[in-house]
């Protein structure tokens, strides 16, 4: 409106100048030495800083500073060694981690008999890819450092920013600004240190730092690659019975509350160690966020395997954290239960809920899609599914109509047909906006995301190498309904529709086409190698 500063990318401070840090190649690789003479002597360079694996270029403009980034790149030498898994193994070593097994939801599962089914699925290492790379100003002025920066906790990052620096927490004032795309962890807080790092090496002078694309692809927090097995038995009536199920994940939070969780903390002469990670306590949770079932199922036991060493790849909060793959695996698996019985998947949800809630909007959403009336067509079904997100905010159930093409294997989202419950509702169009926003985004991960590496480095630097969802795949209509629930507690949305978007869609597929797909992404290639195997 005002055509005044909204992002930090865009904060302009008058004598500013430009910073780029010199990556390492790869997540164990050690700087051995770099010839910096002749990079210096480049236009426009104010300073060359290194400190350990540390390196960094200023300059007067942020083109002289990517320049001499070029230049060092070619001139550093590094030491490098094999430090990731097998990809082609990635989900072996998941489960082959050492791991804190917790029993968070024990009903006994020792007595059911009946027909047995159980299921796999799986989920790699996906990114934040935020569109605009992370940023960050910092001035060291009279011994107080400003950071300016996008970063969602500002008081945890100035206590790791004090750590990193040696001063006191008093000393720093994080100023918040907006950044695009930063939700989560991403590598907002990282970029924040960076700054700080050569302000202190240029007193007096507001220094900013931008990622570059490759930087923000290959070395902020991924979400952690997750396993899940679900194991039911069906009862004589036709329902489940026996519930099991285990997750095994990584952290989901390692947002900075100490030096060694800020990137450039790990990369110094005197480097910080990590804060061991700790699984977030139930009912949130972290991987096993959303691992309980709402369902009233009679037996009941479910697992959490957090494997709590250090990731071969920095992990930490990806929205939703581990709610969009447990509600993706047991909105899949229950579908899967209700085709095995012989039931209509919505019929078969609303005889095992007890939440009257939970069933108003099951049965809102069945009704303004259409299920009932629904006509499947030659590579065309129907998916549904449902949850309340962390078992304690919104409810959200969605049903989707799915074209599925053989040959080339792309998956389309004709229409998609949303309600929620958030309790009282204050803003309609940001419940909305959420819901609408939680769809396209799942739709993108479930799809299209998958971070690629070899046993050395991360090898998706670009959006090449990770493709995110373009317009043509985005769902050609998306229609969302609010459950009115006036005087209620306000339940918040939140990251309430990433979960049942992803199982919705891999129950669309199989509706479609009889093929169960298990693993994320379903990628063209995937879907349409699943399809020739049938």
């Amino acid at each position: 409106m005002t055509g005044g500063v909204a992002y930090v990318h865009a904060l302009r401070l008058p004598g500013m100048v430009h910073a780029r840090v010199l990556r390492p190649p790869s997540p164990a690789a050690r700087l051995v030495g770099f010839d910096a003479a002749s990079v210096q002597k480049m236009p426009g360079v104010a300073k060359i800083v290194r400190d350990g694996s540390f390196v960094a270029v200023i300059a007067k403009r942020e083109y002289q500073a990517v320049a001499a980034l070029k230049s060092l790149e070619a001139a550093a030498k590094w030491t490098q060694q094999e430090s990731l898994p097998p990809p082609e193994r990635l989900y072996e070593s998941v489960l082959a981690a050492p791991a804190q097994d917790t029993v968070i939801l024990d009903r006994g599962i020792a007595t059911a008999s009946g027909r047995q089914l159980s299921a796999q699925y799986v989920r790699p290492y996906q990114l934040h890819a935020s569109i605009g790379p992370s940023c960050a100003v910092a001035q060291f002025k009279d011994g107080r450092y400003t950071v300016w920066t996008h970063s969602q906790g500002v008081f945890p990052l100035r206590k790791a920013l004090a750590q990193l620096l040696g001063v006191e927490e008093s000393t720093i004032r994080c100023v918040h600004a907006e950044g695009s795309g930063c939700y989560g962890h991403n590598a907002a807080d990282d970029v924040a240190a960076d700054a700080a790092l050569l302000a202190h090496q240029m007193p007096g002078v507001p220094v900013r730092v931008q990622w570059m694309r490759e930087d923000e692809h290959m070395w902020e927090p991924f979400g952690p690659p997750m396993v899940t097995r679900a194991q039911a038995t069906l009862g004589p009536d036709g329902t489940v019975a026996a519930w099991q199920y285990d997750v095994w994940s990584a952290t989901h939070n390692a947002r900075p509350g100490a030096a060694g969780d800020l990137l450039a903390g790990r990369h110094i002469e005197k480097a910080f160690e990590p804060t061991p990670p700790k699984p977030i306590p139930q009912p949130e949770g972290g991987g096993d966020r959303n691992a309980v079932p709402l369902y009233s199922f009679p037996q009941a036991r479910v697992t959490h395997h957090f494997l709590a060493g250090e990731n071969a790849i920095r992990t930490s909060a990806l929205r939703s954290l581990g709610a969009y793959m447990n509600v993706f695996s047991i909105e899949s698996f229950v579908d899967e239960l209700a085709r095995a019985a012989g039931s209509d998947p919505v019929q078969f949800r609303l005889r095992q809920l007890a939440d009257p809630r939970a069933l108003d909007v099951i049965r809102l959403a069945a009704s303004k899609f259409g299920w009932d009336s629904f006509r499947r067509r030659a590579g065309i079904g129907r998916g549904f599914a449902f949850a309340r997100y962390k078992n304690l905010a919104a409810y959200c159930a969605m049903a989707c109509e799915v074209q599925v093409l053989r040959d080339t294997g792309e998956v389309r989202l004709l229409r998609v047909v949303a309600a929620v419950d958030s309790g009282e509702i204050v803003n309609p169009g940001g419940i909305r906006n959420q819901i609408e926003g939680g769809i396209v985004q799942a739709t993108s991960w479930t799809l299209s995301e998958e971070a690629a590496f070899d046993r050395t480095r991360v090898l998706t630097r670009d959006w090449g190498g990770y493709p995110i969802l373009r317009f043509p795949q985005v769902p050609l209509a998306i229609d969302v309904h609010i459950v009115p629930r006036p005087g209620q507690p306000f339940l918040g949305t939140g990251e309430a529709a990433q979960g049942p978007a992803a199982a919705m869609i891999a129950n669309g597929i199989a509706d479609a086409t009889g093929v169960r797909m298990r693993r994320i992404p379903f990628s063209r290639r995937r879907v349409r190698e699943s399809h020739a195997a049938v």
